[in-house]
């Protein structure tokens, strides 16, 4: 019995041979396969039943995943050209930094590929979800998601109160400013940012001995990862709990903070709660 890859090979030479029929965009597709943790939880939103045929490995990870309990009824893939093309896809969604190389063999095998890129701000969710709604030929399901996250972002950014000042704080003490989805999500709770300076903006490193000057009134880590990891050992450091010891801190759950879908409104609640300890009996 031939291996699938002499199959895979056979077919990539038939390839060079013959033309692959295109499908129109006006289709809808009828065998999605994604290969990337946010093209994921979206495609599973919206997609038909029967339309998704399979999602990447990371999607049924807890750890990475907000919707890794419904990833348990799709086959998972590793994002490898060979595996993908054998399930006979006729549209793949992808990340902005999915296998480069994967992505260009599957379109030159004649693949439907869509690539997404990643969001940044909490207004663009819903183009996201409406771009996924498009290629997934989902229309109607796409409008009622983002009216539903519309009505409930609004709702969020209605609240009034003081503004407690926050810092993120992560392994290798990487921290998050204004143009990052984490930060987004913490102004959006009402915090202050400590971090929204042109040095973090995007995204960076705070030496310790800056957070602890900066003297926040929180400070938000993310949950650590099993088994020990000198990365995350700053995140223990004394200095770092005695500021947590005088302070508000809070474990995030990173699954809702990764991918621009609904779900990051689960962590701007889980950050408004915390908003309204340490305002307690001042609004």
């Amino acid at each position: 019995m031939r291996s699938s890859r002499a199959i895979f090979g056979l077919a990539l030479s038939g390839v060079l041979i013959c033309s692959a029929p295109v499908m129109t965009h006006a289709e809808a597709p009828a065998r999605v396969v994604s290969m990337n943790l946010c093209t994921d939880q979206l495609a599973m939103m919206l997609a038909a039943q029967g339309q998704l045929k399979s999602v990447s490995f990371l999607a049924s990870d807890p750890r990475s995943s907000a919707m890794a309990d419904e990833a348990k009824a799709y086959p998972a893939n590793r994002g490898q050209a060979e595996e993908i093309y054998l399930m006979q896809p006729d549209l793949v969604v992808a990340g902005a930094y999915t296998s480069r190389a994967t992505v260009a063999l599957l379109q030159r095998l004649g693949i439907r590929v869509e690539i997404f890129a990643p969001v940044t701000t909490l207004d663009d969710v819903p183009a996201q979800i409406a771009r996924m709604g498009d290629v997934l030929g989902q229309q109607d399901k796409a409008a009622e998601v983002i009216t539903a996250y519309d009505a409930d972002l609004k709702a969020f950014q209605n609240e009034g109160g003081r503004s407690p000042t926050a810092v993120l704080y992560e392994a290798n003490g990487y921290t998050s400013g204004a143009q990052s989805l984490s930060g987004q999500i913490l102004a959006t709770a009402g915090f202050t940012n400590l971090a929204d300076e042109p040095t973090y903006a995007w995204g960076g490193n705070m030496p310790l001995e800056v957070l602890v000057m900066k003297a926040p009134e929180a400070v938000i880590t993310s949950r650590p990862y099993p088994g020990g990891s000198r990365a995350e050992d700053i995140l223990s450091h004394p200095a770092l709990r005695a500021t947590q010891d005088r302070r508000a801190n809070a474990s995030v759950s990173d699954s809702d903070w990764v991918c621009g879908t609904p779900y990051v409104l689960h962590a701007v609640a889980q950050m408004v709660s915390l908003r309204h300890t340490l305002t307690n009996g001042e609004d």
